[in-house]
């Protein structure tokens, strides 16, 4: 293997493995703040003590996101020093903020986590909010700097030097408010489904623990009420990289030739050789609609972009395929859930739905990492699109696999620690009484 690939590897499986950390971090405490909240609002203990449990959790899942969140940082700069030392003065900013917003939320946390009899319950709330506000700036700013990355603004090129540069506008770079908004949604939708689908699976072993069936219906709401959003941020996206990187579009589409009124194909296996997409469904005209809102429009495919500048298109194309079908389950789950509702004025938990709840439960995982893939990958091959390439960026630095082997080694371990952590909060869960036949609803 040579240095780039062992340095786009290690980099490819750090960001997978942070990336579910991120979305816990961005997700789990404003579920324990709103479980709080309907304890101070009703009275009832079984919010408390969900309020107490995902707190536990949280701070579980934020140290390790920490501590890969830590290891991210130093890859950047020992990995890829000629991007940094190009892009550190540009998108300074947006990680300088973001190391604010991860502090301000470690503060609070710690004020959430052990000011319960420490201060008065509307402060103890208010801790908790904070702590959920700063973990979606936390996220909100890391992902303005990739949008940067995928659509680089605020600065001249001059002898492949940037000057006159200008932070605050490449904050505000075309790809910043698609992507955040994409990103956080999916964060939402995907932690949510993970709790739901714990607590769908201890709800089929057990009927009776009211705990389980309001943890489910928190969860659920959440994760369901964000997978249905899903597809209009993804719509904003789509049409953002449409018009920023055609050439990222057209390996998402498998989409070979220029043409208007360009069919969406579902599915299928491109061959780059021949230029073709085999096995696909064909929707005519679906692409230019939905990439431009208008079903005449022109759609560029791979073949007006020189050979060189196409991304892995298999893999591009295959990703996309499996984020856009897992997020399609996930919503029909929802909508599915949320017409039992209007129908019974019940939370669905019928057998079938219960287990179609715990089956789907890693379906928002697979969904953001397979978003992430098409998002870096499509990209390739440049690391800030347009501008610099990935052998430009790469740092010279000889064997580069012993400290792939070793961060390799650490994230395993560190998995290995938060399952066996986790199961021990699930294994563990209270038993809580309140359940009624009423509360049911009808159990097929």
């Amino acid at each position: 293997m040579d240095d780039l690939l062992i340095a786009r590897c290690q980099m490819g499986m750090s960001l997978a493995f942070h990336i579910i950390f991120a979305c816990a971090g961005i997700a789990m405490p404003l579920l324990m703040v709103i479980a709080e909240w309907l304890w101070l609002r009703t009275g009832q203990e079984v919010y408390l003590t969900l309020a107490r449990r995902w707190a536990k959790g949280s701070a579980i899942l934020f140290a390790v996101g920490a501590v890969s969140g830590t290891v991210l940082s130093f890859e950047l700069g020992l990995l890829w020093p000629k991007f940094m030392a190009f892009a550190g003065p540009i998108i300074g900013m947006p990680f300088s903020l973001e190391g604010f917003a991860f502090f301000t939320e470690a503060i609070f946390l710690g004020i959430y986590l052990y000011g319960w009899e420490r201060v008065r319950p509307v402060t103890h709330l208010a801790s908790g909010i904070l702590v959920a506000v700063s973990g979606a700036f936390s996220g909100l700013f890391v992902v303005i700097a990739n949008g940067w990355m995928n659509t680089p603004t605020g600065f001249r090129l001059v002898n492949g030097q940037a000057v006159d540069v200008d932070p605050v506008q490449a904050m505000l770079n075309p790809a910043g408010l698609p992507e955040t908004l994409h990103m956080l949604i999916a964060a939402y939708s995907a932690t949510g489904f993970v709790v739901a689908g714990i607590h769908a699976w201890l709800l089929l072993r057990d009927r009776t623990n009211y705990f389980h069936r309001r943890a489910y219906a928190l969860a659920l709401v959440l994760g369901g009420s964000m997978a249905l959003a899903q597809p209009l941020s993804g719509d904003l996206l789509g049409r953002m990289v449409a018009t920023w990187q055609p050439v990222k579009l057209a390996a998402m589409e498998s989409h070979f030739t220029t043409q208007p009124c360009a069919p969406l194909i579902i599915g299928g296996i491109p061959d780059v050789d021949s230029r073709r997409t085999s096995c696909g469904i064909e929707i005519p005209c679906g692409l230019s609609l939905l990439a431009f809102h208008d079903p005449s429009a022109v759609v560029r495919g791979l073949s007006d972009f020189p050979r060189g500048d196409w991304p892995n298109v298999m893999l591009v194309h295959f990703a996309f395929q499996i984020m856009v079908l897992s997020g399609s389950i996930m919503a029909a789950l929802a909508l599915w859930g949320g017409l039992i509702w209007l129908k019974r004025r019940a939370l669905p938990d019928s057998t079938l739905y219960l287990r179609s709840i715990m089956l789907a439960a890693p379906l928002g995982i697979i969904a953001t990492e397979a978003g992430w893939m098409v998002t870096e990958v499509g990209r390739q091959p440049w690391v800030i699109h347009g501008v610099m390439r990935r052998h430009e960026a790469v740092t010279p630095m000889p064997g580069l696999v012993v400290p792939f082997l070793t961060f390799t080694v650490l994230y395993l371990f560190l998995a290995g620690v938060v399952i066996w952590l986790l199961y021990r909060q699930i294994a563990h869960s209270p038993y809580v009484s309140g359940y009624s036949a009423a509360d049911q609803g009808q159990v097929s």
